[in-house]
């Protein structure tokens, strides 16, 4: 009888040792590859570059992340992750201890609440309908940084109900770190002045088998202390259809910015004289196919029709992934962008920050730029 007790006591500690240890989960993404690319701005002009590059499919992380069963289908949720950077050992998002995320809040069966420093609706669209799926090299975010979005001082819902869901996010500062070059000092929270820095975004996206469509609005201030009314404005809709192995990405996003803000790309000088869009339109196509279960493929062109001007960009990627395993993969991706009239769009994202970087400024004006990268990754 005393061994019996004894066997279930060990028992029960145990369960409920186990049960600690499930609810808190230690996850990331080692992800580094080399790099060449053509036509690097430079003192003398044009240049060429081998570099290696942290992140060329997927942003290296290691992240926290936390459940706890609250009783009545109630969940407490927590989530910690910080970017870092594997060619330099240094930690991403404008040097943040938790860059990428960090937000607590409540789970129920409708849906989830949560506070903290988000991924946007925009972010989370971007990975949804990009056939690149946001990698920092090579995709969507060169041309449009708000698809790799992301919001201090934020209040983020989402909600998933049958094959539908919604996203609701409002800041009272979206960028309290921000880089002032490309987002004109965005800050917020300043007594007075609540339009700040100030972000509200809105999605739904419907998933229906093979078949998805979604839409998004998104508005933030871009705080610009002398013009508080300075903002971007900025819609998309976007679909994919599957059939058998392969995968089609088809979409469009409008632009607008006003009270003067600029537009990332919207600033170019031609002869001398500088050219100001404040509209732009960019639509995209591609597709994924998956060759065998580890060898994919996936083909992608970007247009960006800046309004007023004749710079308009357009930019192609292609990429092979080979998976070893679930966790570990190989990949080489080719990419060329196409510029004129003072464009300088170059195939990689820029120092992402709390909003990214874009591609503007990483090529000389009008120079078309190369690049490929073969790399490396690994999830644990």
């Amino acid at each position: 009888m005393k061994m019996k007790l004894f066997a279930a006591a060990v028992a029960a500690l145990a369960a409920g040792g186990a049960y600690a240890q499930s609810s808190v989960t230690l996850y990331g993404v080692v992800d580094a590859g080399v790099e060449y690319a053509n036509h690097q701005p430079g003192v003398s002009g044009s240049h060429d570059v081998v570099r290696l590059n942290s992140g060329g499919m997927s942003g290296s992380r290691w992240g926290l992340r936390g459940v706890e069963d609250l009783g009545g289908g109630l969940k407490g949720v927590f989530v910690l992750e910080s970017g870092f950077n594997v060619d330099t050992g240094t930690s991403g998002q404008n040097n943040r201890l938790f860059g990428r995320q960090a937000f607590v809040g409540m789970q129920s069966q409708f849906g989830t609440l949560t506070l903290g420093r988000h991924q946007t609706p925009f972010y989370d669209f971007g990975l949804a309908f990009d056939p690149m799926a946001i990698s920092p090299n090579y995709s969507i975010t060169a041309q449009a940084p708000e698809f790799q979005q992301r919001a201090d001082n934020s209040i983020k819902y989402i909600g998933t109900f049958g094959g539908l869901t919604g996203s609701l996010l409002y800041s009272t500062g979206s960028n309290t770190a921000g880089t002032a070059s490309v987002y004109q000092g965005i800050s917020g929270e300043v007594p007075g002045n609540y339009h700040l820095g100030r972000e509200m975004s809105a999605s739904v996206m419907y998933n229906g088998g093979p078949f998805s469509v979604g839409a998004i609005y998104d508005e933030t201030n871009v705080g610009i202390a002398a013009a508080d009314g300075a903002k971007i404005r900025r819609t998309s809709i976007a679909g994919t259809y599957a059939f058998g192995p392969a995968k089609v990405f088809a979409g469009y996003r409008y632009a607008h910015a006003q009270g003067g803000a600029v537009l990332p790309g919207g600033v170019n000088t031609v002869d001398g004289a500088a050219k100001i869009a404040n509209v732009s339109n960019l639509y995209w196509l591609g597709m994924g196919y998956q060759l065998t279960p580890a060898l994919s493929l996936t083909g992608a062109a970007y247009y960006q029709d800046f309004r007023n001007t004749g710079a308009d960009p357009w930019s192609f990627v292609v990429s092979t992934d080979y998976a070893f395993s679930k966790r570990t993969d190989a990949y080489f991706n080719v990419a060329y962008t196409k510029n004129k009239d003072g464009s300088t769009l170059g195939t990689s994202s820029a120092s992402p920050g709390s909003l990214g970087g874009s591609g503007f400024g990483t090529t000389l004006g009008s120079y078309n730029q190369f690049g490929a990268m073969v790399g490396l990754r690994h999830k644990f």
